[in-house]
């Protein structure tokens, strides 16, 4: 689907952004913005903010923000498509599509069909769960006896298939359904024998994409069949990929973010289980490998991830690379081994659900005494396993990205195993020197012309420009103060466009936000800040709300008692003079730093151009008499 242009215009039209985060986070009045806790991170102080005035919000704690749409694509980890359907069904907003090419239009027909056809199939299975005496006899007393309750199994959406070898295909024909479409989605298979149903004799879990449509099924089998695999999962489609799926992720998606915690288990019945005892926030990676993009997935909706392993000791240690991998997302993660011969699903079971609930909370790890633990496993005087150990614990730290993070697990991990933190530090640094020489090996013999240019990126991507601060402090004022008139009588844009022409900004996100100013200023428009909240690229409107948003505002208490602090505007004259000045004094430096170093070149050369030599001497004493006049009004001493 390709919705039209208008209809988005409409539905932003339509947006009260304070009603629609209303919908999800408490908002109280502060001034003219309104506050309240993060919905991302668990936080106490509210710093989360709301700004009627340019419908946008600022989240200081996670760092997030935006529009209302980025807020929904945020909170519920939609698509921006997902994010304008969903708010235009809430403001009533028609859909209109535009048209598309052939092409396009032949690949979203098809999925669209799939979705249609899937979702056909999820509730012809949920209806011979209930409804059928096979359903209910087989398939229904399975569920019961696993202890689901009705409004789970409604919640789900589990069903049951028929143990016949048509009878999806053939109600499938009698409602219309195309039958290549059926094998396409999964559902039927074709053979030169003949064709039949997928999933028949199982039961059915179906499983749902972020926004709750069926996009590929599981299904177990329930007699004993020696040639049958006991579950069975839909293959991939285009619009099913079970490397970027999570089982549950739907029905769990709120409850993650509000625990700002993610658990993670195996199976279906799992997570079924687990919804049961009141723990609501678990996602399964489906019987598959935990991939980058799964945990990209959860990243969505917390930092925080929960392992919940089965009582296996091998299998576990089979499954540690899934913990590596999680926190070199930079994620925190722990870890909860159930007793030998239990599985989250059948303890849960055994306990019942406060004590289950208490027995996670006490035993998940971080991962350093979870890890230790399980390698050790009884060694703690074998030094050759304590070195192994060692090294394992080592080589995860090494791939954590947040060093501070890193130097706390140091610190934990010196203690557990009552080593000096240099040691650990020294063996640290081998890792990832290693590393490090090992990315730049492979780099280099793919693209050696490329590599010096990166590393002097690396050495300088912390370092702050003067010029660009300056830069950013101009565009700040503008975006702000842009109406204000000056002492001359011109507004403030055409003062500082007068002032800085025909310079250009080294930012290309600024000089981008500059030549918008001049183009809309020849059309007769000043524009201000909503004019770039809504604009089209997301680095100039992103930068905007990071420019404007303002985590603090004088309490308005201050008048009553009069004490007046003085706003920007009151003294926007001196800012703006300030600016200027600062953002010239900068240039100009770094102008005499690029003469100078043509200078040298010059003068270092086998061919000594004395004509050029002068030329450039000149231009350095002009550009050291500037930089004087610059400095002498901010007080700045140059030698």
């Amino acid at each position: 689907m390709k919705i039209s242009q208008s209809t988005i215009e409409e539905v932003k039209s339509r947006i009260d952004i304070t009603d629609v985060i209303g919908d999800f986070v408490t908002l109280k009045r502060s001034g003219q913005h309104f506050k309240g806790k993060s919905p991302f991170t668990d936080e106490k102080t509210p710093s989360f903010i709301v700004f009627p005035k340019n419908q946008n919000f600022k989240d200081f704690s996670s760092g997030k923000q935006g529009d209302a749409i980025t807020f929904i694509m945020e909170y519920d980890g939609l698509s921006y498509l997902d994010a304008i359907l969903y708010l235009a069904k809430k403001y009533g907003v028609e859909i209109e599509e535009e048209e598309q090419s052939p092409e396009a239009i032949q690949k979203q027909n098809e999925r669209e069909s799939l979705l249609i056809i899937l979702n056909y199939a999820k509730d012809y299975y949920k209806d011979l769960l209930w409804k059928s005496d096979e359903g209910k006899t087989i398939g229904l007393s399975y569920f019961k006896e696993r202890g689901f309750r009705d409004e789970l199994i409604q919640k789900f959406e589990l069903g049951y298939s028929l143990d016949r070898w048509n009878a999806l295909e053939n109600d499938a024909a009698s409602k219309g359904y195309n039958p290549d479409l059926l094998e396409k989605a999964g559902l039927i298979i074709k053979r030169d024998d003949g064709q039949y149903d997928r999933f028949r004799g199982r039961v059915i879990f179906p499983i749902h994409s972020v926004t709750g449509k069926a996009i590929a099924f599981g299904a177990r089998i329930l007699k004993k069949a020696s040639k049958q695999p006991k579950y069975l999962n839909s293959p991939e489609t285009e619009i099913y990929h079970k490397s970027d799926v999570l089982y549950g992720l739907f029905q769990a998606s709120r409850s993650i973010r509000q625990h700002d915690n993610c658990y993670l288990v195996e199976g279906y019945t799992d997570v079924i289980s687990l919804h049961q005892n009141g723990v609501e926030n678990v996602v399964s990676s489906s019987g598959t490998s935990l991939t980058e993009n799964q945990i990209k997935l959860i990243h969505r909706h917390t930092d925080n991830i929960t392992v919940l392993f089965d009582g296996d000791a091998a299998g576990i240690r089979a499954s540690l690379r899934g913990i590596d991998m999680i926190l070199e997302q930079g994620m925190n993660v722990k870890a909860v081994a159930f007793p030998d011969g239990e599985d989250p699903d059948s303890y849960a079971q055994k306990l019942g659900e406060p004590n289950f609930r208490e027995f996670l909370k006490d035993n998940a790890e971080d991962f350093i005494h979870f890890k230790t633990k399980l390698l050790m496993d009884g060694g703690e005087n074998d030094p050759i396993k304590k070195a192994e150990t060692i090294t394992q614990i080592i080589s995860s730290l090494s791939i954590i990205p947040d060093q501070v993070k890193r130097a706390v697990y140091i610190k934990e991990t010196s203690n557990l195993l009552k080593l000096e933190e240099q040691i650990l530090y020294s063996e640290l640094n081998k890792i990832i020197l290693n590393k490090r020489k090992e990315k730049q090996k492979k780099e280099y013999r793919a693209q050696p012309e490329i590599i010096a240019e990166r590393i002097e990126e690396e050495q300088n991507k912390h370092l702050e420009d003067p010029v660009v601060l300056q830069e950013r402090e101009a565009i700040r004022i503008l975006i702000k103060n842009g109406f204000c008139q000056m002492e001359n009588k011109h507004n403030l844009i055409e003062h500082y466009l007068d002032e800085l022409d025909p310079i250009e900004f080294s930012n290309p996100v600024y000089n981008e936000i500059l030549k918008i100013f001049k183009e809309q200023l020849r059309k007769g428009n000043v524009v201000d800040s909503g004019f770039f909240i809504n604009h089209q690229d997301p680095e100039i409107r992103n930068e905007v709300i990071n420019l404007i948003s303002e985590r603090h505002e004088i309490s308005e208490n201050w008048e009553r008692y009069r004490i007046y602090v003085p706003k920007e505007k009151d003294l926007l004259s001196n800012s703006v003079y300030s600016n200027i000045l600062r953002y010239k004094f900068y240039k100009i430096k770094k102008l005499i730093a690029l003469n100078l170093a043509e200078l040298k070149k010059e003068q270092e050369s086998e061919i000594q151009d004395l004509d050029k030599q002068m030329e450039l001497q000149k231009i350095n004493v002009e550009l050291k008499k500037a930089e004087a006049a610059f400095s002498k009004p901010l007080g700045i001493t140059v030698s």
